[in-house]
């Protein structure tokens, strides 16, 4: 029901600096709105589907539909599009039956969104509250495997959600659907030792690594996927792997920057893409146009070298 705007922008223009600026501003006045950057050259798809030529170019969407557009560096045209659609966004307090019986489904399913679901204003990495920052950290430390939604996003939830849980402030944090509470208690939980038994862990990165490196025998880390590549080295590693005929699984490095630098540095090999067989790094572009020149490729994906 909030209005989300999408900022399409690209890092080496300048005009696009300056519009971040206005849009962080805007983001403070307007705190029901949602406000995303997103590089236009890096999701190719996305910019084809919406016709985005040139940047900045921003997008404003309600319930998942386009209406409006502004292309251009237009810091008070941006403004008078973001007041104006806010406030005809704006929710009205629910005044029959039907309407808070619709919240209170639409509660239940983010509280159950994640076995661990926090709560709170802003997100894990940009909290907005002092209380909030603690909570994140206090269960970053303790490795607890965490989903969050930020209050500040929608005025609905933010409201409900203190009536829905009979708890008036946030941050709340929530295991399997039930409200554990707040940062006093979960301080408290923390101090007796308990905390780790309720909240599930996180997976360890050096285990989720091992783990999709291993999900199939032939894995391939790039920018992109298979059907569309995002980097001319990606796209000449797929070409001569596809020559080879052997089945292969992708992972799209730009979609996760934990898995992105994590595995530099796991496997001792600063760029992408990187090539696995059987578990075992092969190695980059380069290696592998070598291995093919001398013949060796097509045994290693099979796994006969």
């Amino acid at each position: 029901r909030s209005l989300v705007v999408v900022h399409f922008w690209a890092p080496w223009a300048p005009q696009c600096a300056q519009m971040n600026e206005v849009m962080a501003a805007l983001a403070k006045e307007h705190t029901q709105v949602t406000f995303v950057k997103l590089e236009a050259e890096a999701v190719p798809e996305v910019s084809e589907k919406y016709g985005i030529s040139s940047v900045p170019t921003f997008l404003f969407f309600k319930n998942s539909q386009k209406v409006d557009r502004l292309d251009g560096a237009h810091a008070p045209e941006l403004t008078k599009k973001v007041q104006r659609h806010a406030s005809s966004s704006s929710v009205s307090a629910a005044s029959n039956d039907s309407a808070k019986e619709d919240l209170n489904v639409r509660l239940n399913k983010l509280i159950n969104a994640a076995p661990c679901m926090l709560f709170m204003k802003g997100s894990p990495k940009e909290p907005r509250c002092g209380f909030s920052k603690q909570m994140v950290e206090i269960l970053n430390k303790h490795g607890i495997a965490f989903s969050s939604f930020d209050i500040f996003s929608d005025e609905e939830v933010r409201q409900g959600l203190k009536i829905y849980s009979n708890w008036p402030t946030y941050p709340q944090l929530y295991v399997a659907g039930e409200l554990i509470g707040g940062l006093d208690i979960v301080k408290e939980l923390e101090a007796s030792g308990e905390l780790d038994s309720i909240c599930p862990k996180a997976q360890k990165l050096e285990d989720r690594l091992k783990m999709l490196i291993n999900k199939a025998p032939v894995m391939l880390f790039m920018k992109g996927s298979k059907q569309v590549a995002k980097c001319g080295f990606s796209k000449q590693i797929i070409e001569i792997i596809n020559n080879t005929g052997v089945d292969y699984e992708t992972f799209d490095i730009l979609e996760d920057e934990e898995v992105r630098q994590g595995l530099k540095t796991y496997s001792n090999w600063p760029t992408y893409p990187q090539l696995y067989v059987k578990g075992e790094l092969v190695g980059g572009l380069d290696i592998v146009k070598e291995l093919k020149e001398s013949g060796e490729l097509l045994p290693i994906l099979k796994g006969e070298n």
